[in-house]
């Protein structure tokens, strides 16, 4: 299984992503996590993507793109991976598409997870990180909805996109996307 979680931030994807990684035994690949660990090992790619962050920003595509190709190409991934939050813009969708074919890895699946602004920006001032002011989630929000929704017409395209409503329990959005999967 080779699959996409795809939605806002805050929206469920890391836990959902969790969840379907131990149950299926399949690596959860998280981007934000992955960045997060460079910035605190202080390496120039995390100090770069740490402003960026900090002001709400994307990471650039290709910076992106290198650190997925590397973790994607490793022996845990053989026989599927969860891209948790990846990819977020059109050139990054199609840059996986290259990776993929490059690597001969079959079609992703792209799964989305949706919730209303309001409660995103409450889930995410409770989880309490540093970068999470409102302001600052609300900017990424304008960011996701300008630059990453795009990607669902990009997957929809082929018709391996689905989407479920986040407004549930964990554990009814969990048995929605199994439903999809099986």
């Amino acid at each position: 299984m080779f699959l996409i979680l795809f939605g806002a931030p805050g929206v469920g994807k890391g836990t959902q992503a969790e969840r379907l990684s131990s149950e299926f035994k399949i690596p959860q690949i998280s981007t934000g996590e992955m960045l997060r660990e460079a910035n605190a090992k202080k390496t120039k790619l995390g100090l770069e993507a740490k402003k960026l962050m900090d002001m709400g920003e994307l990471v650039s595509d290709k910076i992106i793109l290198g650190i997925v190709e590397e973790r994607i190409t490793q022996d845990d991934c053989n026989h599927g991976l969860i891209l948790d939050g990846f990819p977020r813009t059109i050139p990054q969708a199609e840059g996986l598409a290259i990776i993929a074919n490059k690597h001969n890895l079959p079609p992703f699946k792209c799964i989305e997870i949706t919730l209303p602004d309001d409660v995103i920006v409450q889930r995410l001032l409770l989880r309490g990180r540093a970068d999470d002011s409102e302001e600052t989630i609300r900017n990424r929000l304008f960011v996701y909805k300008n630059q990453t929704a795009p990607v669902k017409q990009y997957f929809n395209i082929d018709s391996h996109f689905y989407s479920v409503n986040g407004n549930k329990s964990i554990d009814e959005v969990y048995n929605e996307i199994k439903k999809i999967l099986q």
